[in-house]
């Protein structure tokens, strides 16, 4: 059972053991990312990330920071999202004390030297290159772009060229005083986790302290007809993304939506992966996922096809969309879905770090809005799940599977918006 321990800066630790494991992760997050920042500073919460790591007044340079971790073969890394920005070390539990020298001093002391600030530049337009030649991870960016257009919400985490490259330190420095708040950062100990251990943290992190925090512009969900977004570039496959808004994050019936997105395309033997994939030969990949934030969110499908299959591609998910509006889900898939679902994340919990990540990312979205209680333990998750029934799922079938919900975002080489547009409806 997870425990909470609220400093006096109001930062608060969170300590979540797991019987007999040897590792202890420290995640350290932080309520802020890419919705936090103006178009002007787009992409200075994952730039900050990447300076975390650039060395303090006691390490130095980055190789100093990194030998420190390597030497007792740390894992440790760093990640930055739309609402929260997260940083984490992985060690054999005797490591602990260091692992949290090493959080707490990069957080604390960092330098930001401009050289430094400069060098990195070229490091994220890098980075920000290979994600956009890479379609499976762009298509994502894109559906959101087509989801929220030129909002917050709607811009890159990693932002643009022309961005990236007007950082300076004084940027850098006021984008850490504001966001980087006691009040708005947890710190997650999971593994070889307990009193002891909090204590420990505590002792790092009592010198963080409150600040004049800056909190993201709201998402306006306003949608009156299908949203399409085309990215032109020559390849020798399509990739798409087609879906639906829905429930933000603490909805109580969001874990109907992750039934729903399993149902259709969670797994090999969900009904979209069946179709496309199986019977029709028509993608290598294919998945329908959910995203839920804070105060919106989506359900969509992404796939691979052949150039000249789009359109014929784009029908068969909306039909499976049509499907579970028009005929109810047998009660032998639900089950298996259930079970399904329960299971994975069985599995994933049982590493250290995706625990840490499991309780910092709810208490940090709970923050967010204003919240303290809503934490869920795996055990009250699954049971969340399992009282999902049919009807469950043709209620929320039925209020956002809707025409004018729909939004698709298409990486190849189309121009032609029309022909879409036609065939976005249910």
């Amino acid at each position: 059972m997870y425990k909470i321990t609220k400093l006096a800066n109001q930062l608060e630790i969170i300590s979540a053991p797991i019987a007999g494991v040897k590792t202890v992760t420290a995640l350290v997050m932080v309520a802020t990312g890419s919705k936090f920042e103006n178009k002007q500073a787009s992409g200075i919460s994952h730039f900050l990330e990447h300076m975390f790591f650039k060395g303090t007044a006691k390490r130095p340079t980055t190789l100093a920071i990194s030998s420190e971790l390597d030497k007792v073969g740390g894992e440790f890394n760093a990640f930055t999202g739309k609402e929260y920005t997260g940083y984490y070390v992985k060690v054999a539990a005797g490591e602990l004390a260091l692992a949290l020298d090493v959080l707490s001093d990069m957080l604390l002391n960092s330098k930001f030297a401009s050289v430094e600030i400069n060098r990195e530049k070229g490091v994220i337009i890098e980075e920000l290159n290979m994600y956009l030649d890479n379609p499976l991870i762009h298509i994502e960016d894109l559906f959101e772009a087509c989801l929220y257009g030129d909002s917050p919400a709607g811009r890159d985490t990693i932002g643009t060229k022309k961005s990236i490259l007007s950082f300076n330190r004084r940027d850098v420095l006021a984008y850490v005083r504001s966001q980087y708040s006691a009040d708005k950062m947890i710190v997650c100990l999971a593994g070889r986790a307990g009193d002891k251990e909090a204590a420990l943290a505590k002792k790092y992190f009592s010198e963080f302290s409150k600040k004049a925090y800056r909190e993201k512009l709201k998402v306006k969900e306003a949608q009156t007809k299908p949203g399409l977004k085309l990215y032109y570039k020559k390849t020798d496959q399509a990739h798409l993304s087609l879906g639906v808004r829905t429930l933000p994050h603490a909805h109580p019936d969001n874990p109907i939506v992750e039934i729903i997105a399993l149902i259709l395309g969670g797994s090999m033997s969900s009904r979209l992966f069946t179709e496309l994939r199986e019977r029709r030969g028509l993608a290598y990949y294919v998945r329908t996922h959910d995203e839920p934030y804070t105060d919106s969110g989506y359900l969509t499908t992404q796939a691979g096809v052949p150039i000249d299959k789009l359109s014929e591609a784009i029908k068969i998910i909306l039909t499976g969309y049509k499907e579970l509006l028009n005929q109810p889900v047998k009660a032998e898939e639900l089950n298996r879905v259930k079970q399904c679902l329960i299971g994975r994340s069985a599995l994933q919990l049982e590493s250290s770090d995706a625990v840490a990540n499991w309780y910092a990312r709810q208490a940090i979205l709970f923050k967010e809005q204003g919240r303290s209680e809503g934490i869920l333990t795996p055990e009250k998750y699954y049971a969340r799940i399992k009282k999902v029934t049919i009807a469950d799922i043709s209620r929320i079938a039925k209020k956002v599977f809707v025409s004018h919900n729909l939004n698709l975002a298409v990486i190849g080489p189309y121009r032609d918006k029309v022909k879409l547009e036609k065939i976005l409806a249910l």
